[in-house]
């Protein structure tokens, strides 16, 4: 090794996700990173140079604050260009950043501040009374702005390696307490190129709406890899369905990734049509299934549109598999739960419970982009390592041409009458029924059938609907042992930040 400066020779072929920030800033400084829009309706725009310069002032306040390589740092906030510098900043300096669920209340907030052991956290005025006493924090806002100003916006001179913990991920906790996932930097400079490149398609022309929280692996993970991809980002105050239309039709918004639940909202806007969603060219979407009605109403918007459909987990930074199409008659086998095929840099099985090679079985991963563990937790790090594969907990068929079809989470697998049910499968007849806007199934405990095939159904405004109704458009599709067993009708459906059904909540909830 040449005899360089120490912050030469750390900068010398190191791979971590600031680095690409700060190379961003010296081949494209104007190139628009960020337009953000505020309650009122200010529009800011934040360019990749401009960007660089707020995450490294963050890195020196958070220096001169006494956090370092190793710390941790927390932000509890709704999306924003600064909680994105302070992401950067904290990776800048070797430290782990970790974000917390506004929705959350004092004893969740004190719960993941002592398990990701922070050492600073950075909030919205909004939600600092939910934070715990003696807690050391910096409040988003006018002061906060003071004291970056004082801060130089030179890089940080810091020794970092790309096996640094950059993200500590909580899993959204819709069938158990949350597990904190350690992502190193190595896994997204590594894998966001043939994932987010060759896999999304995804490069610096495109202009994404982004509404995926910052505190889950969809909303912080995706902003990662698209700002290292050198895309624009558009961040509306709201994830309100009638401002994003408008905000999409404004900012000619060419993608879009968000679950079934936010298209569905979408669709249903006045100001839905060509005029504001008629350049959107690829639709993402995960963790469910989008009814027909919805694809043929966005077809007829946006003439030229992909839906993509794709999976991932925290435990894999994120994405995993990837497939696009243009109808149903695309996907193959007519098959709506199709999440397409692994990115190039995953390595599948799909297995029994023996570990034998199945046609129907739990989906197993080896990949660079798998996590390191799960924080404090080695007897559930083990489990899900173990024999040297990622183990899911997804249920999914895999057809001979290597498509994948997802089952169920293997907790969501309902036993009736000595059978096995997959709660998607039932799914996606309900929603083939044209008064059902969104459903849900899970199994409830019951005497005969040990577990009751159980759906909660939301119906389509201008539509009615009855149990017996639904129960007989089943029984012409499914097998007798799959048929809902009872049926509620429900104004919605509890879900999470990102639109996920939290199942757990519908077996607590439903009637007796």
């Amino acid at each position: 090794m040449p005899d360089l400066a120490p912050h030469h020779r750390t900068l010398l072929g190191r791979a971590t996700i600031g680095d690409q920030l700060r190379r961003h800033a010296r081949t494209q400084p104007d190139k628009v990173a960020f337009i953000a829009y505020t309650a009122d309706g200010t529009r800011t725009e934040t360019t990749y140079g401009a960007l660089d310069e707020r995450a490294n002032r963050y890195a020196q306040l958070f220096t001169a604050r006494g956090i370092g390589r190793g710390g941790r740092i927390a932000s509890m906030a709704r999306n924003s260009v600064d909680v994105v510098a302070a992401y950067y900043g904290a990776l800048k300096i070797g430290a782990a950043f970790t974000g917390i669920n506004p929705l959350y209340r004092e004893a969740e907030v004190a719960h993941q501040l002592g398990h990701s052991r922070a050492g600073l956290v950075l909030v919205d005025g909004a939600f600092a009374a939910v934070l715990p006493d003696g807690v050391a924090r910096l409040e988003y806002g006018p002061e906060l702005d003071g004291l970056l100003a004082e801060q130089p916006a030179d890089e940080p001179d810091v020794d970092l390696d790309e096996n640094d913990v950059a993200l500590i991920v909580y899993t959204s906790g819709t069938e158990a307490a949350p597990k904190g996932v350690l992502i190193p930097h190595r896994n997204y400079l590594a894998s966001t190129a043939p994932a987010w490149g060759w896999g999304l398609q995804t490069g610096p022309a495109d202009t994404w709406l982004f509404v995926m929280p910052f505190h889950t692996i969809a909303g912080l993970g995706s902003m990662t890899s698209l700002t290292l991809m050198g895309a624009t980002l558009v961040l509306p105050a709201t994830a309100d369905p009638a401002t994003a239309v408008q905000v999409i039709g404004r900012e000619r918004v060419t993608v879009i990734a968000q679950t079934p639940t936010f298209y569905i909202a979408l669709a249903a806007q006045e100001a839905f049509g060509t005029a504001t969603v008629g350049q959107v060219r690829r639709c993402m979407t995960y963790g469910g299934q989008i009814p027909p009605h919805v694809i043929d109403a966005w077809s007829a918007a946006a003439p030229d549109v992909l839906w993509g459909t794709y999976w991932g987990q925290s435990e894999l930074s994120q994405l995993g598999t990837v497939g696009f199409f243009r109808t149903l008659d695309d996907v193959p086998g007519g098959d709506p739960t199709w999440i397409g095929k692994p990115v190039t840099h995953l390595e599948i099985r799909v297995v029994d419970a023996d570990d034998r090679d199945a046609e129907v079985g739990e989906l197993i991963c080896r990949s660079p982009s798998a996590m390191l563990g799960y924080l404090d937790d080695p007897e559930r790090t083990e489990q899900a390592f173990r024999g040297g594969w990622v183990r899911t907990g997804d249920m999914v068929r895999i057809d001979a041409e290597g498509n994948l079809f997802f089952h169920d989470r293997v907790k969501d697998m309902i036993k009736s009458g000595g059978m096995n049910v997959s709660s998607q499968e039932v799914e996606r007849v309900v929603h083939g029924h044209p008064a059902v806007e969104r459903a849900a199934v899970v199994g409830m405990p019951d005497p005969y059938w040990s577990e009751a095939v159980t759906v909660f159904v939301v119906v389509r405004p201008g539509h009615e609907l009855t149990g017996d109704e639904l129960v007989a458009h089943c029984k012409a599709v499914l097998a007798t042992f799959k048929v809902p067993k009872a049926v509620h009708l429900v104004d919605e459906l509890p879900v999470d930040p990102q639109g996920k059904v939290l199942k757990r909540r519908l077996r607590d909830a439903a009637p007796a």
